[in-house]
C-alpha cells in the first residue's frame, strides 16, 4: 500500500496559506503587504489592513501554483501578493479572473477540474467549488469567487477543501453533499461594511459551527479571521461559538499557529 504523502500547512495570515504536499508547493490568496494601508473594494466598500504576514513573500518561493479564490479584492490579493503571481508556474482562479490576469492564469467555473501533474509527485485534481461572497443578489457588487477541493491518491480522510470567501448558502451545502472533505480550510471573519449595514459577506462564527456539523470533516481549520478592519469576528468569537457546540463538532477544530508549519493528516 502506497504511503500517503506528508502534508504541511502554514497559515501566513488572513486567507494566505502555504500547502506543501508530495513535493508540491501551493499558495492560497497571497497577501503580503505591510499593515496600515487603505484599500477600496468598489461600490463604497473598503478596508484597512491591520497586520502584516508572518512569513515574507520571498520565503514562500518556489511556488508551483497559486490557488486564487478571486483577484479583485485586496484582502485576497494585495500589491505584494500580485507581484508573486508571475513567479508561480500557474495561477488557478475564476474564469473572469484568468481573463483579467492573463499569462499563467487558468480559469475555472464551479465544479470544473484542473490537474497538477509532475513526474515523481502525486497528481492533484483541483476542483472549483461554489461561493457566494455576500447576500442574495450581491454578485454585481462582489463578483466571481470560487473555492477549491484538492484530491490526490491515498488521502486518509478525504479531500482538502478551501472554502474561499463565501457565506453559508446552498452552493456550500452542495459541497458537503458531493465531496468527502477530510480537511477544511474555512474563510470566516463575518465581513461587513458600513454602507450595507448588517449584511455579511463571509461566514460568521455561528455559520462555522453549522458548516462543521454538516460537513463533518476530520479537521476544520479557520483562516481569514484577522488582519483586516472589515472583519467583524475574530478567533475569540469563533472559539466561543464552538464552545457551545457538541463535542463531535467542537473536537474537529484545529487552530494553526500563524507563521509556523503544521503537519496535517488529510
Amino acid at each position: 500500500m502506497t504511503t500517503p504523502p506528508e502534508v504541511r500547512i502554514t497559515h501566513i495570515g488572513g486567507p494566505t496559506v502555504l500547502i506543501e504536499v508530495g513535493g508540491w508547493r501551493l499558495l492560497t490568496d497571497p497577501t503580503f503587504d505591510a499593515p496600515g494601508q487603505r484599500y477600496r473594494f468598489g461600490f463604497g466598500t473598503g478596508s484597512v489592513k491591520l497586520a502584516g504576514p508572518r512569513v515574507a513573500a520571498q520565503a514562500v518561493l518556489p511556488i508551483d501554483a497559486v490557488l486564487l479564490t478571486h483577484d479583485h479584492h485586496a484582502d485576497n490579493l494585495d500589491t505584494a501578493g500580485r507581484a508573486l503571481l508571475p513567479l508561480a508556474n500557474r495561477v488557478i482562479t475564476t474564469a473572469s479572473g484568468a481573463n483579467r490576469l492573463g499569462g499563467n492564469a487558468v480559469g475555472l467555473t464551479p465544479w470544473a477540474t484542473h490537474a497538477l501533474q509532475h513526474e515523481g509527485r502525486p497528481t492533484i485534481h483541483i476542483t472549483a467549488t461554489p461561493c457566494r461572497h455576500g447576500p442574495p443578489g450581491s454578485h454585481a457588487l462582489v463578483g466571481d469567487v470560487i473555492g477549491f477541493s484538492l484530491a490526490w491518491d491515498n488521502q486518509a480522510h478525504g479531500t482538502l477543501w478551501i472554502s474561499g470567501d463565501t457565506v453559508l448558502f446552498d452552493g456550500v451545502r452542495e459541497v458537503a453533499d458531493r465531496v468527502t472533505v477530510g480537511t477544511a480550510l474555512v474563510h470566516l471573519g463575518g465581513v461587513r461594511f458600513p454602507v450595507t449595514g448588517p449584511l455579511h459577506y463571509t461566514m460568521t462564527a455561528s455559520d462555522a459551527v453549522k458548516l462543521c456539523a454538516l460537513m463533518a470533516p476530520h479537521t476544520f481549520i479557520p483562516v481569514h479571521y484577522e488582519s483586516w478592519y472589515h472583519f467583524t469576528q475574530g478567533r475569540l468569537d469563533v472559539e466561543r461559538a464552538f464552545a457551545g457546540a457538541p463535542a463531535s463538532v467542537r473536537e474537529r477544530v484545529r487552530w494553526l499557529p500563524v507563521g509556523e508549519g503544521a503537519k496535517i493528516h488529510v
